[in-house]
């Protein structure tokens, strides 16, 4: 005989395994988010419910889409899976597949849903609700459980500094405001030349001779009204740059010079803000996230200054328009890991791109425990040893 609905839940339920809501939150103040002792919390309701309030630090992963969603959300099949709904019916059957159909081998079902952690009085939360616009603009990164509507919503509340609008900056800034972060600060002193145009894809013909800043904010404005642009017509130096990136949560290195370069890291470092490096020349390009103390800095990477004959500053360089473009890019991707915290960013990795061969190679960084710089307590990095670097003028003239 075929049985009811109720008794079809019954009968899954008594075949898996369930948790009452004090264990999750016993699990949330342990450590919070997805760190509840390696466990993962998933929310397989509709996103209206979601919306309207959530168990702090779960993932959304509605039920609809479990089959074809969960590995983004929970990658470890043998880790603790902890599934809830409304009610803990929905969340009953989604158990059951993840562990008959998926193989993943340890996974629960919070007892009484949603509806029962909110009369317990248990914490709740309720994200920032999204506009009409906001829904259809951000739908694609709905849809994927690393970002989710918490993700995006972190990528809003986020404030990214990017050093120069010229070929790494360009396709940097417009990715990062195509993907909605909320504030992008830009320094730049240039303004658009024609030879620009040829890499440096935010700015247009109909600009030359405008400020960089002023054009890139005009096309950011253009393509996503939800970002704030602040524009810092300025040239950073030891006297400017503490209190141009305080503030920010990354800062994405753009800069064409090792001196900059320097001020840069012994400024993230004393104000621990991770900084997100390119660099280009020719067919070439490298990349690396320097995270303050999470692993090495530039000065880790480069104690002295190469060579003065591959400064890229010291004269003028050719490099292939669209290489710019490859590495911006992938900056691009580096900042939106750090602010959603998925993936493996490239900390203590430099990532090479070679784009007449086609290859990638990636060596490891070591952090240097004789660092000048991040071997101290950030506090100690006094103002006048901030980009301390030769005589410039001298370096380069070595080059020929």
């Amino acid at each position: 005989m075929t049985p009811s609905g109720p008794e079809f839940i019954k009968q899954v339920k008594s075949e898996i395994e369930e948790v009452d809501p004090s264990v999750v939150s016993e699990l949330i103040g342990s450590g919070g988010a997805d760190r509840f002792e390696g466990a993962r919390i998933i929310d397989v309701r509709e996103a209206d419910e979601w919306e309207a309030g959530h168990i702090p630090g779960a993932q959304f992963v509605t039920r609809g889409h479990l089959e074809s969603r969960i590995e983004g959300a929970a990658p470890d099949r043998s880790a603790h899976v902890i599934l809830y709904c409304a009610s803990g019916n929905r969340s009953a059957l989604a158990a059951r597949t993840l562990r008959d159909d998926l193989g993943y081998e340890r996974v629960s079902s919070m007892t009484g849903g949603y509806t029962l952690w909110k009369d317990r009085g248990y914490e709740v939360e309720v994200p920032r609700a999204f506009s009409a616009e906001q829904k259809q603009r951000y739908s694609r990164h709905f849809l994927l459980p690393e970002v989710g509507p918490e993700g995006q919503q972190r990528l809003l509340d986020a404030k990214v500094l990017l050093l120069g609008a010229g070929g790494l900056g360009s396709p940097t800034a417009l990715y990062l405001a195509a993907a909605g972060v909320g504030t992008i600060g830009i320094v730049d002193d240039d303004t658009v030349d024609v030879s620009n145009l040829q890499r440096q894809i935010i700015h247009t013909t109909d600009r030359v001779g405008v400020a960089k800043v002023d054009s890139a904010k005009a096309a950011i404005a253009a393509l996503n009204p939800d970002v704030e642009v602040i524009g810092h017509p300025v040239r950073l130096d030891a006297s400017n740059i503490v209190e141009i990136i305080s503030g920010y949560d990354l800062i994405v290195d753009g800069v064409d010079n090792f001196p900059t370069r320097y001020l840069l890291n012994d400024a993230s470092v004393r104000l621990k803000i991770p900084v997100i490096s390119a660099a280009i020349l020719g067919f070439e390009g490298q990349l690396s996230v320097f995270a303050p103390y999470a692993g090495p800095c530039y000065r880790c990477l480069f104690p002295e200054p190469p060579p003065a004959e591959l400064a890229p500053s010291c004269g003028a360089n050719g490099v292939l328009g669209v290489l710019p473009g490859t590495m911006g890019l992938l900056q691009a991707t580096e900042v939106i890991k750090l602010i959603i915290g998925a993936g493996d960013p490239l900390v203590g990795r430099l990532l090479i791109y070679d784009a007449l061969a086609a290859t990638t190679t990636e060596l490891k960084i070591r952090r240097d425990p004789e660092c000048a710089i991040c071997s101290r307590d950030p506090d100690s990095i006094t103002d006048e040893e901030i980009g301390v670097f030769p005589d410039y003028e001298a370096f380069c003239a070595a080059a020929g």
